[in-house]
């Protein structure tokens, strides 16, 4: 009887023990790895595992580039990385401030506080920046400073996917015309998300000069896919429908398709080429959309 005894006190504790063990060689078999994107001030940028943090320096180990130590003066931006940043080949998939831009019409996605960003186009510069949580705040100009507009955006999240801004374009001749003043309230509903989105968007355009006021409700299709990883399909649209009471009554617009390359984590550039569709007849500008974006 005593040797039977002896056996179940053997049992009760040997064997907890050994699924107690297994259970935590099985926990840690589980454990998924957290990945970490490091930007540092000259450009760089290291995606991995860290497997060494202290007061001076960071080592990672990348993909590409196997372990690497890099100081920590020299680091700009450290961050945890979520599952719908990597691609499925576990590359990481920056986005930034500009995916809230397409060529010329903007989506309801917010530029975040403290972001800002400017763009230099063919025709002229602009910047953007965000001043609070939804608001942002832009202007706009040729390269001659005719005409200067302002712009004023605020979004409202109304979905993990889903983003409605209004926003308000307003502004003038300038030195050349400063009695011409035109206006161009607007809202832009967007779904997706920074990396991947399309909006719809409509306003209202209005023009005042020399007596004569006038407007016309104006449309936009905008969409930015990822295709690579640093390059992403471009299309913009603007367009409006003249009334049926008109002899040039029909629809009327602009549409750009377009590639943009995200060369640094702070840079981008994107060209297209525009089409001019009216009366029926759809006509190729052959002048490429040419834009630079920097972010601030």
């Amino acid at each position: 009887m005593k040797k039977y005894i002896g056996i179940l006190i053997l049992l009760c504790v040997v064997a907890p023990n050994s699924l107690f063990s297994q259970a935590d060689r099985d926990s840690s078999e589980t454990v998924v790895k957290k990945i970490y994107v490091i930007t540092t001030n000259s450009g760089g940028e290291f995606v991995g595992v860290i497997l060494k943090e202290d007061a001076r320096e960071v080592l990672i180990k990348t993909k590409d580039k196997g372990e690497v130590i890099i100081p920590k003066f020299e680091i700009r931006v450290m961050k945890e990385l979520g599952a719908g940043e990597l691609s499925s080949k576990g590359e990481f998939m920056s986005d930034n401030v500009f995916s809230t831009r397409y060529f010329f019409t903007t989506n309801g996605l917010p530029i975040k506080k403290g972001e800002s960003y400017v763009l230099w186009n063919l025709y002229g510069p602009e910047v953007h920046f965000g001043v609070s949580k939804n608001l942002s705040l832009g202007i706009m100009t040729s390269w001659v400073g005719i005409p200067i507009v302002g712009s004023a955006k605020y979004s409202i999240k109304l979905g993990e996917n889903l983003n409605l801004g209004v926003g308000l374009l307003a502004g003038t001749g300038s030195w050349a015309a400063p009695d011409f003043l035109v206006g161009l309230p607007y809202g832009a509903l967007t779904f997706g998300n920074r990396r991947n989105n399309i909006n719809f968007s409509g306003g209202y355009g209005m023009a005042a000069y020399d007596g004569y006021q006038g407007g016309v409700a104006v449309y936009s299709v905008g969409a930015l896919a990822r295709i690579g990883k640093k390059a992403s399909f471009v299309l913009d649209s603007f367009f409006y429908v003249e009334d049926n009471f008109s002899n040039n009554s029909g629809i009327y617009g602009i549409i750009i398709p377009g590639i943009r390359l995200q060369t640094k984590y702070d840079a981008a550039f994107q060209f297209g080429f525009s089409g001019f569709y009216g009366e029926g007849q759809f006509i190729q500008v052959p002048i490429p959309m040419l834009g630079w974006f920097k972010k601030l």
